[in-house]
Protein backbone atom coordinates (compact mmCIF):
# COMPACT_ATOMS: atom_id res chain seq x y z
CA UNK A 1 0.00 0.00 0.00
CA UNK A 2 1.37 3.47 -0.89
CA UNK A 3 2.02 6.09 1.79
CA UNK A 4 -0.75 8.27 0.36
CA UNK A 5 -3.22 5.38 0.47
CA UNK A 6 -2.26 4.46 4.00
CA UNK A 7 -2.59 8.04 5.24
CA UNK A 8 -5.86 8.34 3.35
CA UNK A 9 -7.28 5.27 5.10
CA UNK A 10 -6.38 6.71 8.50
CA UNK A 11 -7.72 10.16 7.71
CA UNK A 12 -10.75 8.70 6.03
CA UNK A 13 -11.76 6.87 9.15
CA UNK A 14 -11.46 10.10 11.12
CA UNK A 15 -13.37 12.12 8.54
CA UNK A 16 -16.12 9.52 8.48
CA UNK A 17 -16.49 9.81 12.22
CA UNK A 18 -16.52 13.60 12.03
CA UNK A 19 -18.95 14.34 9.17
CA UNK A 20 -22.55 13.04 8.77
CA UNK A 21 -23.08 10.28 6.23
CA UNK A 22 -25.29 12.49 4.08
CA UNK A 23 -22.58 15.11 3.62
CA UNK A 24 -19.98 12.47 2.83
CA UNK A 25 -22.23 10.94 0.22
CA UNK A 26 -22.29 14.30 -1.53
CA UNK A 27 -18.50 14.39 -1.44
CA UNK A 28 -18.41 10.87 -2.93
CA UNK A 29 -20.72 11.84 -5.84
CA UNK A 30 -18.54 14.87 -6.64
CA UNK A 31 -15.15 13.12 -6.35
CA UNK A 32 -13.58 11.39 -9.31
CA UNK A 33 -10.22 9.64 -9.34
CA UNK A 34 -8.60 9.81 -12.77
CA UNK A 35 -12.03 10.20 -14.35
CA UNK A 36 -13.37 6.93 -12.92
CA UNK A 37 -16.69 6.36 -11.27
CA UNK A 38 -17.39 7.75 -7.79
CA UNK A 39 -15.44 5.99 -5.06
CA UNK A 40 -17.51 3.98 -2.62
CA UNK A 41 -15.49 5.18 0.44
CA UNK A 42 -16.29 8.90 0.71
CA UNK A 43 -14.11 9.40 3.82
CA UNK A 44 -11.10 8.05 1.98
CA UNK A 45 -11.81 10.29 -1.03
CA UNK A 46 -11.79 13.39 1.09
CA UNK A 47 -8.64 12.24 2.85
CA UNK A 48 -6.86 11.53 -0.45
CA UNK A 49 -7.72 15.03 -1.64
CA UNK A 50 -6.41 16.51 1.60
CA UNK A 51 -3.17 14.53 1.39
CA UNK A 52 -2.70 15.59 -2.23
CA UNK A 53 -3.08 19.23 -1.29
CA UNK A 54 -0.59 18.87 1.54
CA UNK A 55 1.97 17.17 -0.69
CA UNK A 56 1.52 19.81 -3.36
CA UNK A 57 2.10 22.52 -0.79
CA UNK A 58 5.32 20.88 0.36
CA UNK A 59 6.57 20.46 -3.19
CA UNK A 60 6.10 24.17 -4.02
CA UNK A 61 7.97 25.33 -0.89
CA UNK A 62 5.05 27.12 0.77
CA UNK A 63 3.31 28.67 -2.23
CA UNK A 64 2.52 32.34 -1.68
CA UNK A 65 3.85 32.26 1.89
CA UNK A 66 7.23 33.65 0.73
CA UNK A 67 10.71 32.41 0.03
CA UNK A 68 13.65 31.92 2.37
CA UNK A 69 14.76 35.22 3.94
CA UNK A 70 11.68 36.86 2.46
CA UNK A 71 8.20 37.55 3.78
CA UNK A 72 6.84 34.36 5.29
CA UNK A 73 9.98 32.34 4.48
CA UNK A 74 11.98 30.40 7.07
CA UNK A 75 14.77 27.96 6.30
CA UNK A 76 15.54 27.09 9.91
CA UNK A 77 13.89 23.67 9.60
CA UNK A 78 15.44 22.65 6.24
CA UNK A 79 18.50 20.57 5.51
CA UNK A 80 20.91 21.36 2.64
CA UNK A 81 19.27 20.47 -0.68
CA UNK A 82 15.82 20.07 0.87
CA UNK A 83 12.82 21.78 -0.68
CA UNK A 84 10.76 21.68 2.49
CA UNK A 85 10.34 24.70 4.72
CA UNK A 86 9.31 25.24 8.30
CA UNK A 87 6.76 27.89 9.17
CA UNK A 88 6.75 27.19 12.88
CA UNK A 89 8.03 29.84 15.29
CA UNK A 90 11.55 29.31 16.64
CA UNK A 91 11.72 27.49 19.94
CA UNK A 92 11.87 29.73 22.96
CA UNK A 93 14.64 29.26 25.47
CA UNK A 94 12.90 28.40 28.71
CA UNK A 95 15.90 29.62 30.68
CA UNK A 96 15.42 33.22 29.53
CA UNK A 97 12.79 35.72 30.56
CA UNK A 98 9.54 35.92 28.63
CA UNK A 99 10.03 38.37 25.76
CA UNK A 100 6.87 40.25 26.72
CA UNK A 101 7.75 40.58 30.40
CA UNK A 102 9.81 43.20 32.23
CA UNK A 103 13.42 43.19 31.00
CA UNK A 104 16.64 42.88 32.97
CA UNK A 105 18.48 40.38 35.14
CA UNK A 106 16.50 39.14 38.14
CA UNK A 107 18.03 37.94 41.42
CA UNK A 108 18.94 34.33 41.99
CA UNK A 109 17.74 32.54 45.09
CA UNK A 110 19.62 33.82 48.12
CA UNK A 111 21.68 36.30 46.08
CA UNK A 112 20.47 39.54 47.67
CA UNK A 113 21.15 40.41 51.27
CA UNK A 114 18.37 41.90 53.34
CA UNK A 115 18.14 45.67 53.69
CA UNK A 116 17.29 46.39 57.35
CA UNK A 117 14.02 48.16 58.05
CA UNK A 118 14.14 51.68 59.45
CA UNK A 119 11.27 51.45 61.86
CA UNK A 120 7.94 52.23 60.25
CA UNK A 121 9.35 54.69 57.70
CA UNK A 122 10.40 53.83 54.13
CA UNK A 123 14.03 52.67 53.82
CA UNK A 124 16.52 54.93 52.04
CA UNK A 125 18.50 52.87 49.51
CA UNK A 126 21.45 53.92 47.36
CA UNK A 127 22.66 50.49 46.20
CA UNK A 128 21.52 46.88 46.12
CA UNK A 129 23.36 44.48 48.48
CA UNK A 130 24.63 41.84 46.02
CA UNK A 131 28.01 40.52 44.89
CA UNK A 132 26.76 39.77 41.39
CA UNK A 133 28.10 42.08 38.67
CA UNK A 134 24.79 43.81 38.08
CA UNK A 135 23.94 47.53 38.03
CA UNK A 136 20.69 49.46 37.75
CA UNK A 137 19.77 52.39 35.48
CA UNK A 138 17.46 55.16 36.67
CA UNK A 139 16.54 58.39 34.87
CA UNK A 140 15.11 61.60 36.36
CA UNK A 141 12.93 64.60 35.52
CA UNK A 142 11.54 64.37 31.94
CA UNK A 143 12.60 67.52 30.08
CA UNK A 144 14.16 66.05 26.95
CA UNK A 145 11.74 63.57 25.37
CA UNK A 146 13.88 61.96 22.69
CA UNK A 147 11.87 59.34 20.73
CA UNK A 148 15.10 57.52 19.85
CA UNK A 149 15.58 56.77 23.54
CA UNK A 150 12.20 55.05 23.80
CA UNK A 151 13.04 52.98 20.73
CA UNK A 152 16.35 51.88 22.26
CA UNK A 153 14.71 50.86 25.52
CA UNK A 154 11.90 49.01 23.78
CA UNK A 155 13.80 47.29 20.97
CA UNK A 156 16.86 46.32 23.01
CA UNK A 157 14.81 45.49 26.13
CA UNK A 158 16.94 47.64 28.44
CA UNK A 159 15.73 47.78 32.05
CA UNK A 160 15.38 51.31 33.41
CA UNK A 161 13.29 53.05 36.05
CA UNK A 162 12.07 56.61 35.39
CA UNK A 163 11.36 59.22 38.07
CA UNK A 164 9.01 61.78 36.53
CA UNK A 165 8.77 65.39 37.68
CA UNK A 166 5.57 67.09 36.58
CA UNK A 167 6.99 70.48 35.57
CA UNK A 168 9.67 68.80 33.44
CA UNK A 169 7.24 66.42 31.74
CA UNK A 170 4.84 69.27 30.95
CA UNK A 171 7.71 71.65 30.06
CA UNK A 172 6.80 74.26 32.66
CA UNK A 173 9.80 76.48 33.32
CA UNK A 174 13.39 76.23 32.16
CA UNK A 175 15.10 72.86 31.65
CA UNK A 176 18.49 71.95 33.09
CA UNK A 177 21.09 73.58 30.78
CA UNK A 178 23.57 70.72 31.24
CA UNK A 179 24.16 68.97 27.94
CA UNK A 180 23.30 71.95 25.76
CA UNK A 181 20.08 73.13 24.10
CA UNK A 182 17.33 70.55 23.91
CA UNK A 183 15.59 69.38 20.75
CA UNK A 184 12.64 67.53 22.26
CA UNK A 185 11.75 69.52 25.42
CA UNK A 186 8.19 68.57 26.33
CA UNK A 187 7.68 67.07 22.85
CA UNK A 188 5.30 64.34 23.97
CA UNK A 189 4.49 65.34 27.54
CA UNK A 190 2.65 62.52 29.34
CA UNK A 191 2.17 60.67 26.06
CA UNK A 192 5.95 60.20 25.97
CA UNK A 193 5.83 58.60 29.40
CA UNK A 194 2.96 56.39 28.31
CA UNK A 195 5.28 55.12 25.57
CA UNK A 196 7.93 54.40 28.20
CA UNK A 197 5.36 52.65 30.38
CA UNK A 198 4.35 50.48 27.43
CA UNK A 199 8.03 49.56 27.01
CA UNK A 200 7.96 48.12 30.59
CA UNK A 201 9.51 51.21 32.23
CA UNK A 202 8.16 51.80 35.77
CA UNK A 203 7.29 55.51 36.20
CA UNK A 204 8.01 56.64 39.75
CA UNK A 205 7.72 59.82 41.86
CA UNK A 206 10.13 62.81 41.67
CA UNK A 207 7.80 65.60 43.03
CA UNK A 208 5.79 68.21 41.16
CA UNK A 209 8.27 71.11 40.97
CA UNK A 210 11.69 69.72 42.06
CA UNK A 211 12.17 71.73 45.28
CA UNK A 212 14.81 71.26 47.96
CA UNK A 213 12.56 69.35 50.35
CA UNK A 214 14.72 70.09 53.38
CA UNK A 215 13.66 73.73 53.06
CA UNK A 216 9.95 72.83 53.23
CA UNK A 217 7.72 71.87 56.13
CA UNK A 218 5.86 68.58 56.31
CA UNK A 219 2.64 69.83 54.70
CA UNK A 220 4.43 71.38 51.74
CA UNK A 221 6.49 68.23 51.23
CA UNK A 222 3.36 66.12 51.35
CA UNK A 223 1.70 68.28 48.67
CA UNK A 224 4.72 67.86 46.40
CA UNK A 225 4.95 64.11 46.86
CA UNK A 226 1.27 63.13 46.99
CA UNK A 227 0.47 65.52 44.14
CA UNK A 228 3.05 63.80 41.96
CA UNK A 229 1.65 60.33 42.70
CA UNK A 230 -1.86 61.54 41.93
CA UNK A 231 -0.99 62.95 38.51
CA UNK A 232 1.06 59.88 37.54
CA UNK A 233 -1.87 57.66 38.48
CA UNK A 234 -4.24 59.85 36.47
CA UNK A 235 -2.06 60.06 33.37
CA UNK A 236 -0.53 56.58 33.29
CA UNK A 237 -2.90 54.37 35.25
CA UNK A 238 -0.21 53.23 37.69
CA UNK A 239 0.61 54.50 41.16
CA UNK A 240 4.29 54.96 42.10
CA UNK A 241 5.88 52.95 44.89
CA UNK A 242 9.37 54.54 44.75
CA UNK A 243 10.38 58.11 45.54
CA UNK A 244 13.51 60.00 44.57
CA UNK A 245 13.99 63.30 46.42
CA UNK A 246 15.29 66.17 44.26
CA UNK A 247 19.06 66.69 44.69
CA UNK A 248 19.02 63.67 47.02
CA UNK A 249 17.93 65.99 49.85
CA UNK A 250 15.50 64.66 52.45
CA UNK A 251 14.76 64.64 56.17
CA UNK A 252 12.42 62.82 58.52
CA UNK A 253 9.45 64.85 57.29
CA UNK A 254 10.24 63.64 53.78
CA UNK A 255 10.09 60.02 54.88
CA UNK A 256 6.86 60.63 56.79
CA UNK A 257 5.29 62.34 53.79
CA UNK A 258 6.45 59.59 51.43
CA UNK A 259 4.87 56.96 53.66
CA UNK A 260 1.65 58.96 53.90
CA UNK A 261 1.54 59.13 50.09
CA UNK A 262 1.83 55.34 49.77
CA UNK A 263 5.49 55.17 48.72
CA UNK A 264 7.50 52.17 49.92
CA UNK A 265 11.13 53.14 49.28
CA UNK A 266 13.23 56.30 48.95
CA UNK A 267 15.82 55.65 46.27
CA UNK A 268 19.14 57.49 45.95
CA UNK A 269 22.16 56.53 43.78
CA UNK A 270 25.86 55.68 43.85
CA UNK A 271 27.02 57.29 40.57
CA UNK A 272 25.73 59.85 38.08
CA UNK A 273 25.95 59.84 34.30
CA UNK A 274 27.14 63.06 32.66
CA UNK A 275 26.78 64.26 29.04
CA UNK A 276 28.66 61.98 26.68
CA UNK A 277 27.81 58.90 28.74
CA UNK A 278 30.59 59.58 31.25
CA UNK A 279 30.14 58.03 34.68
CA UNK A 280 30.88 60.26 37.68
CA UNK A 281 31.70 57.90 40.55
CA UNK A 282 31.17 58.62 44.22
CA UNK A 283 33.73 56.08 45.41
CA UNK A 284 37.55 56.51 45.63
CA UNK A 285 38.45 53.69 43.21
CA UNK A 286 36.34 55.27 40.44
CA UNK A 287 34.80 52.10 39.10
CA UNK A 288 31.49 50.28 38.96
CA UNK A 289 30.63 48.01 41.85
CA UNK A 290 28.03 45.24 42.09
CA UNK A 291 24.63 46.66 43.00
CA UNK A 292 25.37 50.24 41.91
CA UNK A 293 22.40 52.46 41.06
CA UNK A 294 23.21 54.94 38.30
CA UNK A 295 21.41 58.28 37.90
CA UNK A 296 20.82 59.67 34.40
CA UNK A 297 18.72 62.69 33.35
CA UNK A 298 16.43 63.38 30.41
CA UNK A 299 18.96 65.66 28.71
CA UNK A 300 19.87 66.56 25.11
CA UNK A 301 21.55 63.79 23.07
CA UNK A 302 19.95 61.25 25.39
CA UNK A 303 19.76 58.41 22.84
CA UNK A 304 23.44 58.79 21.90
CA UNK A 305 24.68 59.12 25.48
CA UNK A 306 22.56 56.21 26.62
CA UNK A 307 23.97 53.96 23.91
CA UNK A 308 27.52 54.88 24.98
CA UNK A 309 26.66 54.19 28.62
CA UNK A 310 25.09 50.77 28.00
CA UNK A 311 28.02 49.66 25.83
CA UNK A 312 30.46 50.79 28.52
CA UNK A 313 28.65 48.87 31.26
CA UNK A 314 28.54 45.67 29.22
CA UNK A 315 32.20 45.92 28.20
CA UNK A 316 33.07 45.96 31.89
CA UNK A 317 31.27 42.67 32.38
CA UNK A 318 28.17 43.96 34.16
CA UNK A 319 24.56 42.98 33.60
CA UNK A 320 21.66 45.43 33.67
CA UNK A 321 19.30 44.48 36.46
CA UNK A 322 15.58 44.71 37.02
CA UNK A 323 15.50 47.16 39.92
CA UNK A 324 11.99 46.28 41.10
CA UNK A 325 12.79 42.57 41.33
CA UNK A 326 15.98 43.25 43.31
CA UNK A 327 14.28 45.69 45.67
CA UNK A 328 11.57 43.15 46.37
CA UNK A 329 14.19 40.50 47.14
CA UNK A 330 16.07 42.90 49.43
CA UNK A 331 13.11 44.25 51.39
CA UNK A 332 10.54 41.41 51.47
CA UNK A 333 11.26 38.85 54.17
Amino acid sequence: MSIVAHVADVLGARVARTFPAGRMAGVARAAQVGGSAPVARPGRVAAVAAVAVLLAGCATGGGSGGTADGPGGDMTGATPGSTSTSTTAPRSDTTTQRPDGPPGAVPRRGEVREIPATGSLPPVISSIPTTRKVVFLTIDDGWEQDPGFVQQVRDQRIPITAFAMRDAVEAKGTPDPAGGPGQFVGAGKWGYFRSLRDAHVPIENHTLTHPNLRLLGYDAQRREICGSSTIIRRELGTRPTLFRPPFGNYNTDTLRAAKNCGLKTVLLWTATVQPGGKIAYQVPDKKLRPGDILLIHFRPNLARDFRILVDKIKRRGFELGNLQAYLEAATTR
